[in-house]
């Protein structure tokens, strides 16, 4: 009889467990609906997932429908996955329940750039050449981000071929800025970055050769980073040993930014450039003293022309960078030769990529893609050789300057979101802008260096339109650039700011 008794006992402890657990949920949900809960950090969202205070399906379908009420204006994801996301999430709740390994962004939603490859799912590069291409293979990016548990909502806009900071194509057309619907969200990984910035998703991946993650970063009011070359590596590519364009993730906050790259990072044969260092580096605490840290302060990088409100913004900066103890010193290194060497490497990769297309695509590609693959064709072998040697000086003279400083400070853009009606800036300060990413020189200059860089908010114009702030590290010391933005990032808190049509 007792032992009924205590059967009873013990039954009625866990209905009223349940009980109690049930009606804290629903306390949660009704203090914390969809809108806020696709606003939180990916990090808090993991951390709730894994003490199942709520399921990857609940998420998952939160953040289906944030892209529901704000996609048909920003267009941000251009190929939604609804149903295989919702599978997935499924799969994600039954692992957690059945205690099987789980990744570091296990039941996140993410969305890929709409370079990558995703099999199965339409892959269009912006182009209509590429309108009906549905790859067989993913990405080893998009890969890497599956394995450690991101379900997948889709693929985001790009510029075709992610040719230039400015988001917009013949397939899926424009995508803005959510901070200003009038004003363009950057690129050339613009859909991503207006996903993050309008919770869509919770982590976002893209591609930077000449600034697309810093720039659509900066403009929307986000943290994205240019790894060193091969911490994230690449496949499938054809140019394996290329080292101008590199993958790499962004993020509302620094943490979450570093979830993704130790997501990301570590190395793959198959990429020949791959570091070695493993991607579990980026989970160690971020928090550092930098008392005594010497940081050069580049208002310009050697005259660059720069607006007067990104100029205003970054000089706000210094302050922040002296509470936490450094010492700032008006400093930038000589890099006259960035700009040739950028601009022949990038030539010269548009020219394989694009001048087999012309003959039965021509008119379906954008003039800006026609001129860059057109001057490859005239690039000779000694001019890609010069301009290698150069690029050996000129890392050898950074590794000189970062000998005296740990951190290079600078503008992430040189301007703040322009109309989304140009196609790029044609003047800057009086000075005119010769071709379709001039005004990008502040990002394009730093690639053509090799250090990882990222982009963190910085504060906002008085049209209310965001600044991000650069920081250049060493070489290979990505989670050093990581430390410095998290520390910048704590002071100012510009992150937790939501764009104004995201707030209701």
């Amino acid at each position: 009889m007792k032992e009924i008794q205590d059967k009873i006992d013990f039954n009625n402890k866990v209905n009223t467990k349940i009980s109690t657990l049930e009606a804290e949920l629903e306390v949660l949900q009704d203090k914390m609906p969809n809108k806020d809960l696709c606003f939180l950090s990916a990090v808090e969202q993991a951390k709730l997932i894994r003490t199942k205070s709520i399921s990857a399906q609940e998420l998952i379908r939160a953040h289906l429908d944030q892209i529901e009420k704000y996609n048909p204006v920003l267009n941000a994801i251009v190929t939604l996955t609804a149903d295989s996301a919702m599978a997935d999430a499924y799969a994600a709740d039954q692992a957690l329940e059945q205690g099987e390994k789980l990744g570091v962004l296990h039941g996140l939603p993410v969305a890929h750039k709409d370079l990558f490859l995703t099999k199965g799912v339409r892959t269009t590069f912006g182009s209509l050449a590429y309108k009906d291409f549905v790859p067989e293979v993913d990405s080893l990016p998009v890969e890497r981000l599956k394995k450690a548990g991101g379900i997948s909502l889709g693929k985001t806009n790009t510029p075709e071929f992610g040719a230039g900071s400015q988001t917009f194509n013949a397939v899926f057309g424009s995508t803005p800025n959510p901070y200003d619907l009038t004003k363009t969200c950057g690129g050339s990984s613009g859909g991503g970055a207006v996903a993050l910035a309008s919770g869509m998703v919770a982590i976002a991946d893209g591609t930077d050769l000449g600034g697309s993650l810093r720039n659509p970063a900066s403009f929307c009011n986000l943290v994205g980073i240019r790894p060193s070359v091969g911490r994230v590596p690449s496949w499938p590519e054809s140019l394996g040993w290329y080292t101008m364009s590199v993958a790499g993730p962004m993020a509302r906050t620094v943490q979450d930014l570093a979830l993704a790259m130790a997501a990301m990072s570590g190395p793959d044969d198959r990429s020949p450039i791959s570091l070695e260092a493993p991607g579990e580096m980026f989970l160690n605490p971020l928090e550092r003293s930098f008392k005594g840290c010497k940081i050069a302060f580049s208002a310009n990088l050697g005259g660059l022309p720069v607006e007067k409100e990104v100029a205003k913004v970054l000089e706000s900066t210094r302050s922040v960078f002296e509470e936490l103890g450094c010492e700032i010193i008006n400093d930038e290194p000589d890099i006259s030769e960035a700009d040739e060497i950028f601009m022949l490497w990038r030539a010269w990769r548009t020219e394989l990529r694009i001048t087999p297309l012309l003959k039965e695509h021509r008119s379906e590609i954008k003039d800006t893609v026609i001129w860059n693959a057109e001057q490859g064709l005239s690039i000779t072998g000694p001019q890609l050789v010069r301009a290698e040697a150069k690029r050996t000086e000129l890392y050898l003279r950074m590794r000189d300057f970062f000998k005296k400083y740990e951190f290079l400070v600078l503008p992430v853009s040189q301007v703040a979101p322009f109309s989304i009606d140009q196609e790029y800036p044609q003047e800057i300060n009086g000075i005119k802008m010769n071709t379709y990413i001039d005004w990008q020189k502040s990002c394009y200059h730093i690639s053509a260096l090799g250090n990882p860089a990222i982009s963190v908010p910085a504060g906002f114009t008085s049209d209310q339109l965001p600044v991000g702030i650069q920081i250049v590290g060493r070489h290979h010391d990505d989670f050093g650039i990581l430390q410095l933005a998290y520390a910048f990032e704590q002071r100012t808190h510009f992150a937790q700011r939501r764009p104004p049509m995201c707030q209701s």
